[in-house]
């Protein structure tokens, strides 16, 4: 709907000139009308470019290019950030199961060497990037060393 819409002021005129023969008694009526017709057009447009968003993202996933927009809830974490997250939110909901049965059957003992094995897994995977059998090792081999 742009602002010189002919429809729209076609309407508005039509109201005008009925305020004009009918007197400001029905002006609150006419302006409900009018503006209810207003409404009417604004849902049309937006209904219409909804649908047609609707459409663009249903192309997007059909043709499995599907590319992050805007407003997207999903975020993609920088080198590795989402699986160290997971694996360290995984080891606290695992260590709650692993530290029970570490301290029944084994007591105090059992309890500690199950942490220090939740621990080390954590320490590990966090530290992958510093040590050249991690992650940063094929972000290295792609530069040039200065042996080269």
């Amino acid at each position: 709907m742009s602002a010189s819409d002919p429809e729209l002021k076609k309407e508005l005129d039509a109201t005008l000139a009925t305020r004009r023969e009918l007197g400001p008694e029905y002006e609150d009526e006419l302006i409900d009308s009018f503006l209810d017709k207003v409404e009417q057009r604004l849902d049309g447009v937006v209904d219409k470019r909804v649908r047609r968003q609707l459409a663009e993202q249903q192309m997007v996933v059909a043709r499995g290019t599907a590319r992050p927009q805007q407003g997207s809830h999903t975020q993609s974490y920088p080198d590795g950030l989402g699986a160290r997250l997971g694996l360290a939110v995984a080891s606290l909901v695992l260590a709650i199961p692993l530290s029970a049965i570490a301290a029944v059957n084994a007591g105090l003992s059992g309890l500690i060497s199950c942490w220090v094995g939740i621990v080390a897994v954590n320490a590990l995977q966090a530290s992958r990037s510093w040590f050249p059998w991690g992650r940063g090792s094929e972000r290295r081999s792609s530069q040039t060393s200065e042996w080269e």
